[in-house]
């Protein structure tokens, strides 16, 4: 889960964990880039509007990095420019914030059916 707002990261984990997801949270997609391992994770979801690389700029990097991992963006900013790049670009799940507890289980739940498939 990458948001720079620490709120949001700590209601999500919540809704996550509730969910039976384990979370791994972090403040910008720098620090998350910067992880030690990115091996293993199920999904990655991320704010779109962060300062310095925002969470289209990560789903690019992700891409050139050959790092296949299914993406959801939770943003409070969802025009239909940034919803149409991100679900272009192979996005899972675009939600608006404040984001409603089902629809992210739903998402969740079609990337754990997508896993089950491979």
């Amino acid at each position: 889960m990458i948001d720079d707002d620490e709120s949001v990261r700590v209601a999500s984990s919540s809704l996550l964990r509730s969910l039976g997801w384990e979370v791994s949270l972090y403040s910008s997609a720098e620090s998350f880039l910067e992880a030690d391992s990115l091996d293993g994770l199920a999904c990655v979801i991320t704010d779109l509007n962060m300062p310095g690389i925002s969470g289209l700029q990560l789903q690019q990097r992700l891409r050139e990095l050959r790092f296949d991992v299914p993406v959801m963006f939770i943003t409070a900013f969802a025009s239909d420019a940034a919803r149409r790049q991100a679900l272009d670009g192979g996005a899972v799940c675009f939600l608006s914030k404040p984001v409603d507890g089902n629809a992210v289980a739903e998402c969740l739940e079609r990337i754990r059916q997508g896993f089950l498939k491979d």
